[in-house]
């Protein structure tokens, strides 16, 4: 028997696409409207943009919510702050 476990972290593909992408295809097939063509095209191309750039789809979701929390992430919230007070 032929099972090759290092193919298990691949991203599952459809034809050249990520599978993912085919989700707003089917969309675009059950659905048949400009609005959800458009949509599908921009899925693929966002898709594509990921995998020229060497991301996964969690990948790029990780990178993309690094980039809106920005550099300064405090481990407590302000909430969870104690400052100092003086009862003397």
């Amino acid at each position: 028997m032929d099972i090759h476990w290092r193919n298990t972290q691949k991203p599952v593909r459809f034809f050249i696409f990520d599978a993912r992408a085919f989700i707003a295809v089917l969309l675009f097939l059950f659905h048949m409207r400009l609005w959800t063509f458009m949509f599908a095209i921009a899925v693929i191309f966002v898709f594509w943009i990921f995998e020229r750039v060497g991301l996964t789809f969690p990948a790029a979701i990780r990178a993309i919510r690094c980039w809106l929390l920005g550099v300064r992430r405090p481990s407590n919230s302000k909430r969870a702050y104690r400052y100092w007070t003086d009862f003397g």
